[in-house]
């Protein structure tokens, strides 16, 4: 992990030392929000107890494209990760044209969603919050899939707004913004939808935490963009058809809160800043403690888009930061990052490997008083 994540030398986890993966500082506080548990599982709250820090946490997000889930302990102003899962499912496939869930993906999201049970069974987590996204906030058979996943896996999911899932993203990557800068256009690109989010810090008060300024939430993400504009064969003219698109969608987000922006950057969180910021590397393989905090200049940003511009699809799909899990949407998520740009001209770009998930265990954490607010 880099300085601007690390926690103090010589926590200790609260499973096996070999299985934490990462170490996480939050730096914004927020508000309460209420835990979800597994079906015919109760799920207190952790006691405020001297013991409380012993506790296990575990945050799911069933997202349009990706199901993800981090277990974690609390390490008094931060906390430790014990556990974690991620896989692409492509929940939203289809979404934007049948208006529902398919069988296959339905499928494909119970698997994935057996092994977090699983896992959260092994690491005995009894503090959980397990959200769903945009495709079910989209599809007609919503409530009969989590139904069905309630049924097949005990996960009951919660289907959280937009504005809750700004905000999380924002209580997950505040940790990076520039210490010396003044605040940051966060933008998180999902599968079915992307957030936008304007933080700044009090500039009478040094020491404050970030606060939201102003946010918003389009319907439009990488597998709803690649279904409707092509993600496989990508050519210049369908690549500037898919920024135009986005581009109409932000504009009165950018009229509104782009300007004066002396201080800022962009902070950006999903599959399309840390795919472009292994690429842009040349990593072997991508290495999140690489790319979680890495920083790419306006240069980078656009040498890179047009690097995979100029590729094939199966020489994305080969490229080992890209996969062919991603293949066929990258390009989406990049139209998405230039409209952004286009948008708020700003020099530079940090990159975020962290999002909802943490944000979630820095809530659930705080709100049993087993994690301090730190700045």
């Amino acid at each position: 992990m880099n300085d601007d994540t690390r926690l103090r030398d010589g926590l200790e986890p609260c499973e096996s030392p070999q299985q934490s993966v990462a170490a996480v500082s939050p730096s914004l506080s927020g508000q309460g929000l209420s835990g979800q548990g597994l079906s015919g599982q109760s799920s207190p709250a952790i006691s405020h107890s001297a013991g409380a820090g012993t506790g296990v946490y575990a945050a799911l997000d069933l997202g349009t494209n990706n199901c993800r889930l981090l277990i974690a302990c609390p390490t008094g102003d931060g906390f430790r990760v014990v556990d974690s899962f991620s896989r692409i499912i492509r929940l939203g496939e289809g979404i934007s044209t049948t208006g529902c869930i398919s069988d296959a993906a339905i499928e494909r999201a119970i698997a994935a969603l057996s092994i977090c049970r699983d896992k959260i069974a092994l690491r005995k987590a009894r503090r959980l919050r397990l959200i769903a996204t945009e495709a079910c906030r989209a599809a007609a058979n919503a409530a009969g899939f989590r139904d069905r996943v309630a049924a097949e896996t005990g996960i009951r999911l919660e289907v959280i707004d937009r504005e809750t899932e700004a905000a999380l993203a924002v209580l997950g990557c505040s940790p990076l913004l520039d210490p010396d800068g003044r605040g940051a256009i966060l933008f998180d690109i999902g599968g079915g939808s992307t957030e936008l989010v304007r933080i700044e810090r009090d500039p009478t008060e040094p020491n404050a935490a970030p606060r939201i300024k102003a946010w918003m939430s389009i319907p439009l993400g990488v597998v709803t963009l690649a279904e409707r504009f092509g993600g496989r064969d990508v050519t210049t003219q369908s690549y500037a058809l898919t920024v135009q698109e986005v581009a109409k969608h932000i504009a009165g987000f950018a009229a509104e809160h782009g300007g004066d922006l002396e201080g800022m950057h962009l902070l950006g969180t999903s599959g399309t800043v840390t795919t472009l910021a292994g690429v842009h590397l040349n990593l072997q393989r991508y290495d999140r403690r690489r790319i979680d905090g890495v920083w790419m200049s306006n240069a980078d940003i656009s040498a890179t888009i047009a690097r995979l511009l100029a590729m094939s699809y199966q020489e994305r799909a080969d490229n080992h930061c890209v996969s062919i899990e991603r293949a066929d949407l990258v390009l989406a998520g990049c139209a998405i990052l230039d409209a952004i740009r286009d948008a708020f001209p700003l020099p530079r770009l940090r990159v975020a490997d962290r999002g909802l998930r943490e944000g979630m265990l820095v809530e659930m954490m705080r709100e049993d008083g087993v994690l301090g607010i730190c700045r």
